[in-house]
C-alpha cells in the first residue's frame, strides 16, 4: 500500500512541475483591438508558440490602455501603434526597446452615397472639414487607442474650433464618441449611416470575413497621414521585476525575424494582405 501512495506521490509531483513549467512559459500582452479583431492574432500566435512553445496571454483594449499596462506592470509586452507615445513609452524607462514590426493604414469608412462629399478631396484633413462642415454623422472611438488618437490629429489639422478633448466644437447632434473599440465604432457607424475612422485589417474582417452583412464601404484612403506602424515592446524588468523579460524579448524578436515577418505578410483575406511587415 505505502509503495502505491509512493507512485501516486511522484505522479502528482510530476504533474506539479509540468504545470509549473508550462506557467513560466506563458507571457501576457496587452495590444490593440486592431490586432485581434483583424484576425491577426488568432493567425500569428499559434505558429509563434508552435516555434518556441511559449503560449501569449492577450488583454486586447486601446492603445493609452495597453502602454498603460505596461507602465503598471500588469504586461510583460506590448503590441500597440501610436509611435509618439511608444518612444516615450521608452524614454521614460518602462520598455526596453520599441521594434517596428508592421503597418497597415488607415481608412475614412461611410455610406456608399457620401453625403459629405470626401471621395475627392485633396487630403484626409481636408475630408475631415467636409464632414464637419455637413454635419454628417461621425463615430470616434474615443477610447484614446492609436485609432483616436490619430483622429485627433486630424482634427487638430482642420483648424476648426475644438473641444479639450481634440474633437468638434459644434459636434452636437452629428459627433459621437463612444469609448468603445474598433469592432463597436464600425457597427455604430453602420446604425447611424455615418463616417468612422477606421484601420484598414479590422474593415476588411467585418467586410468581408463575417458572415453578417456590413453596408459601408472605404470612401477615403491614401493619404500619408493615414499610414498606421505598429510597434512591439517589451516591459523594463528594472521598473518590474515580475516582467518576464526573456519571453517577451523572444517574442519581439520573432515578430522581427524573417519567419515572423513571413507569418505577417502571409495573413490575408480573400486574397488581400492586411498588414505589412515593416521590421527595420
Amino acid at each position: 500500500m505505502n509503495k502505491f501512495v509512493s507512485i501516486l506521490v511522484c505522479f502528482f509531483m510530476l504533474a506539479l512541475a509540468s504545470s509549473a513549467l508550462a506557467q513560466d512559459k506563458v507571457i501576457t500582452m496587452s495590444t490593440t483591438t486592431s490586432t485581434e479583431a483583424s484576425g491577426l492574432l488568432d493567425y500569428l500566435l499559434p505558429e509563434f508558440t508552435k516555434d518556441t512553445g511559449i503560449t501569449v496571454r492577450v488583454m486586447s483594449k486601446g492603445t493609452g490602455a495597453a502602454l498603460k499596462d505596461g507602465m503598471d506592470g500588469n504586461a510583460d509586452v506590448v503590441f500597440v501603434h501610436d509611435v509618439a507615445r511608444e518612444e516615450q513609452f521608452v524614454a521614460e524607462g518602462y520598455g526596453t526597446q520599441r521594434h517596428y514590426v508592421m503597418y497597415n493604414d488607415f481608412i475614412i469608412v461611410g455610406p456608399e452615397n457620401d453625403p459629405a462629399g470626401i471621395k475627392d478631396a485633396p487630403n484626409a484633413v481636408e475630408a475631415m472639414k467636409r464632414i464637419a462642415a455637413a454635419k454628417a454623422p461621425f463615430v470616434s472611438r474615443g477610447d484614446d487607442s492609436g485609432t483616436h488618437g490619430r483622429e485627433r490629429q486630424l482634427w487638430t489639422a482642420t483648424g476648426l474650433p475644438l473641444t479639450d478633448a481634440k474633437s468638434p466644437q459644434d459636434g452636437q447632434g452629428w459627433y459621437f464618441s463612444i469609448g468603445q473599440g474598433m469592432g463597436e465604432a464600425l457597427i455604430f457607424a453602420r446604425e447611424k449611416l455615418g463616417y468612422v475612422l477606421a484601420d484598414r485589417g479590422t474593415y476588411l474582417q467585418y467586410k468581408f470575413g463575417r458572415t453578417e452583412p456590413y453596408e459601408l464601404g472605404i470612401v477615403y484612403e491614401g493619404d500619408d497621414m493615414l499610414k498606421n506602424p505598429y510597434g512591439v515592446i517589451p516591459v523594463n524588468p528594472e521598473k518590474h521585476p515580475h516582467a518576464k523579460f526573456e519571453l517577451a524579448d523572444t517574442f519581439a524578436k520573432w515578430l522581427v525575424s524573417e519567419r515572423g515577418q513571413q507569418v505577417i505578410g502571409s495573413y490575408k483575406l480573400l486574397g488581400q494582405a492586411l498588414f505589412f511587415p515593416d521590421a527595420k
